[in-house]
């Protein structure tokens, strides 16, 4: 089902969503951070470090600092890929996908109370 906001609904939507993540004791992350939470929770597994990267069109470098901050929150984990130990595999966590779950419960919450 398509959802039509017009531009100014969505920025009010954004607005909205970020005032309730600013209030809220849960980490901020930045978009990038997201941006690679996103993929590795709603995204077919396996993720890698290089595999992030090319999805998002950013270097690795910046997808290990992401990672580096969201492992440090254990919202997501790592590990060596046993099969070619190059690459590192990133793991969903149960903290990542509680985070998730409560992000998308706001993303509802504050969408409904957009005025029509």
């Amino acid at each position: 089902m398509a959802i039509e906001l017009r531009p100014s609904q969505a920025l009010r939507l954004l607005h909205e969503l970020s005032l309730v993540q600013v209030r809220d004791d849960a980490p901020d992350l930045s978009p990038r951070q997201l941006a690679i939470l996103l993929s590795v929770y709603l995204e077919t597994p396996p993720h890698t470090v290089r595999g992030l990267a090319s999805r998002l069109g950013v270097t690795k470098p910046v997808v290990t600092r992401a990672l580096d901050t969201m492992g440090a929150l254990h919202l997501v984990s790592r590990r060596r890929d046993e099969a070619d130990r190059r690459n590192v595999i990133i793991q969903r966590t149960v903290e990542g996908a509680l985070y998730l779950e409560k992000l998308g419960d706001q993303v509802v919450a504050v969408a409904r109370a957009l005025p029509r």
